[in-house]
């Protein structure tokens, strides 16, 4: 397992010199669009390139898988299959909020040997929040161990995608009594429920860089983490719905609202 204080300050140094200062100053030319609606700024590029070379530098002999070179280079995504020693990162996430000059975005680092997600890290560069992980050594936050508590009787997570009915799953989630609050950033999101500010989040697709390390940090601080079939977590999986919960209970009562079909919300 890499030093997570090496990794912790590789990751506050690049936020300070490369992402915060370009924070509200982007011009035009500074952003564009990699696909579709999918922006990526010249902030996303460097803190990649740089996170890159730092973490190399961290765990000699490991490779890293990075949204923004998956963008360039599609088959990247087979790294985590194939590697002994990965990093995952996702160097700004909540790019269309950072673009916009807004808060919400993270920095998300994960470290993964042989298929399994060994540490995670996310940053919130503006509220200075950084919460860590290592399996089998619990959450931290700010030298404390983090345990969550179990949801109240009406939580509040993010919720992205569309449930069985058809329904976007914030309304069939707020249907079930519910509340849901969504930020743009999985990586604010992990924050939020490992801190317990927010108690689920669901989200349609896997993707590893934004959900290794957040994954990983739910479980370590007590909460309970899955895919939504109730199978484990796994960062080379990118197209399974993944879900995390302050506690098993919640996380059914999640799981629930979302697979519930329109027939069976008429005959509960």
């Amino acid at each position: 397992m890499p030093d997570p204080e090496a990794v912790a300050r590789l990751i506050r140094e690049i936020a300070q010199s490369v992402i915060l200062p370009r924070f509200g100053t982007l011009k035009r030319e500074d952003i564009r669009e990699k696909a579709p609606g999918d922006l990526v700024t010249i902030a996303d590029l460097e803190a990649e390139r740089r996170l890159t070379a730092g973490l190399c530098e961290i765990v000699p002999g490991s490779a890293v898988l990075g949204e923004e070179a998956v963008a360039v280079d599609p088959g990247r995504l087979s790294l985590t299959g194939t590697c002994d020693s990965l990093w995952i990162v996702d160097p700004v996430d909540g790019t269309a909020n950072f673009a916009r000059g807004n808060p919400g975005f993270a920095v998300i680092v994960a470290y993964v040997e042989h298929g399994h997600t060994r540490g995670g890290w996310i940053l919130d560069p503006l509220g200075d929040r950084l919460v860590w992980a290592q399996e089998g050594a619990g959450a931290w936050s700010d030298g404390r161990r983090l345990r969550i508590s179990p949801a109240p009787a009406n939580p509040i997570g993010a919720a992205y995608g569309r449930a069985v009915s058809g329904v976007r799953s914030a309304k069939a989630i707020e249907q079930a009594g519910m509340r849901t609050h969504n930020v743009g950033s999985s990586g604010i999101e992990y924050i939020n429920l490992a801190l317990g500010t927010a108690h689920f989040a669901l989200h349609s697709r896997s993707l590893p860089w934004d959900h290794a390390a957040g994954m990983l940090m739910a479980a370590e601080a007590g909460g309970h983490a899955a895919f939504l079939d109730g199978t484990r977590y796994d960062p080379a999986i990118y197209d399974r719905t993944v879900l995390a919960a302050s506690d098993a209970a919640c996380w059914a009562r999640v799981r629930d609202a979302v697979t519930m079909s329109a027939q069976d919300a008429t005959t509960a």
